[in-house]
């Protein structure tokens, strides 16, 4: 699903903004899960068929009084959306995050404009808008 979601993002930007090789990744997410660097929950459809999901990992800020939790990956399906799993995954994310003993979740959504459908469900979540942009550099 991390495919799937890196595509839908780069063919609604129309930048490539990502590499994605899924032997790398699969391996890569064992990696990050076997060290808990990396916190995955799957929501799955009535006949089993993975429908979504969210992963989490843990950081640290002076701002942030510590502790607390970054949502690098949320993505439902298609064929599932406004069947409340987002919600669902969200509300397993806080619950995880309490119970590790954080103070807030941080998530940065997809460019914009193209993603204001996905501003929009965090909002509704209670996600507040921080202001900034994310940027990065290649090392």
């Amino acid at each position: 699903m991390v495919g799937e979601l890196l595509a839908e993002i780069m063919n609604a930007t129309g930048v490539r903004a990502f590499n994605f090789d899924p032997a790398e990744t699969t391996s890569r997410l064992a990696d990050f899960i076997d060290q808990e660097k990396y916190f995955a929950y799957i929501a799955r459809s009535e006949t089993g068929r993975a429908a979504g999901f969210i992963a989490l990992h843990e950081s640290y800020a002076l701002y942030a009084e510590g502790a607390f939790g970054t949502i690098p990956e949320l993505y439902v399906r298609p064929d599932y959306r406004s069947n409340h799993l987002g919600f669902r995954l969200v509300s397993q994310a806080k619950t995880f995050g309490l119970s590790r003993g954080w103070r807030r979740l941080e998530v940065t959504t997809p460019p914009l404009p193209q993603f204001e459908r996905t501003l929009a469900f965090y909002e509704r979540e209670g996600f507040g808008i921080t202001g900034g942009r994310k940027l990065k550099i290649s090392l």
